[in-house]
């Protein structure tokens, strides 16, 4: 008697990769992949930018050990750019995207396919859940967690399922990433949101489920935190003149924020020049917003560090603000079109 098909078949999935100067974490990205305990066939698809730290080596010993695992060449190195060979090479009908810093739970692709198949959704995501190793690692992923750091969007502190703006990553129906057109290759950071953004419109679904936790490993120093932010700014300031319609008003809360605290400076100044020429120095009211956005701060990390150490703590007084600031000054320079060549803002 001949053994009958299985009744239901799991669809094959395609996990796709940009890589460019990744060499520190790249092999715990890939590793979470080939440990997911999703039954279904899957491939792994690596889009190499142009590296110069050993990446390259790296990725081309894991494709050699796992023939599961490809690579295809990236030469613009963007990540954008590398999203859209992969997906173009996969050839399953579930998209992944993972990024080079991201760990998967390995009941993450199982979750994720289940929750497009129930609910039919276009894009499914969940949580980035930052994990710090070092004091200063710790601190970045605090303020990404909280309200008073990223915002409060259900990505970065949780929430119900259900519909959503945008999500972490992204687990797609790959024919409505090609009805769509792929992502974006001309915005640089952003460019998930640009993409759920036309998903939207196009009459799809973003959706949220918190049972999706992707960990993510921040910028290992304040250099490459500030650099990342600015970029991140700008990006999100271009969007918001080119899409004005599409963006909530949290987007425009940390740029208000520093125009008032440097505001306020700048007054509490004019209020000491006014003090040392013997004229009433009320101007001195203006230090007033500065104090309370530092206080702000202080109270944050009392409240927020507690069991992070001293460390951790005092570099959050120093982190937080910098996502602030670097962010609202990239946001200013992005909506009013004040860098000359937004293209290079990348945050690498």
């Amino acid at each position: 008697m001949a053994e009958q098909a299985p009744e239901h078949t799991l669809p094959g999935v395609s996990y796709v990769m940009p890589v460019l100067n990744e060499v520190t974490h790249v092999r715990a990205a890939v590793d979470s992949l080939l440990a997911q305990d999703y039954e279904g066939p899957f491939e792994v698809t690596l889009a190499l930018g142009p590296s110069i730290d050993g990446t390259t080596e790296l990725v081309a010993e894991l494709s050699a050990a796992d023939p599961r695992i490809k690579i295809v060449e990236n030469e613009v190195g963007s990540t954008p750019s590398g999203l859209n060979l992969a997906i173009e090479a996969s050839i399953y009908p579930i998209v992944v995207r993972v990024d080079a810093h991201s760990v998967l739970p390995a009941d993450y692709t199982r979750i994720a396919v289940e929750t497009i198949e129930s609910t039919g959704a276009d894009n499914v995501g969940g949580i980035m859940d930052a994990q710090g190793i070092t004091p200063f690692e710790r601190a970045v992923a605090r303020a990404y967690g909280s309200r008073i750091g990223l915002g409060g969007t259900k990505l970065h502190v949780g929430g119900e399922d259900g519909p959503a703006e945008t999500v972490y990553l992204g687990v797609f129906q790959r024919q409505r990433l090609l009805d769509v057109g792929l992502f974006d290759e001309g915005i640089k950071r952003g460019q998930d949101w640009e993409l759920n953004r036309r998903l939207r419109a196009s009459g799809g679904t973003v959706w949220f489920t918190p049972r999706l936790k992707v960990t993510y490993r921040p910028r290992p120093n304040l250099d490459r935190l500030a650099r990342q932010f600015v970029s991140t700014g700008v990006w999100r300031g271009e969007l918001a003149r080119r899409f004005p319609a599409a963006n909530g008003i949290r987007y425009f809360v940390p740029p208000a924020m520093v125009v008032a605290v440097t505001l306020g400076f700048l007054l509490g100044i004019g209020g000491i020049v006014q003090a040392a020429v013997g004229a009433t120095p009320w101007l001195l009211l203006g230090f007033a917003i500065p104090a309370f956005y530092l206080l702000s701060v202080i109270v944050a990390a009392i409240v927020l560090m507690r069991s992070e150490g001293l460390r951790a703590t005092l570099w959050f007084l120093i982190v937080l603000p910098c996502i602030h600031f670097c962010w609202g000054i990239g946001f200013v320079l992005g909506y009013l079109s004040l860098t000359r060549n937004i293209t290079a803002h990348t945050g690498r």
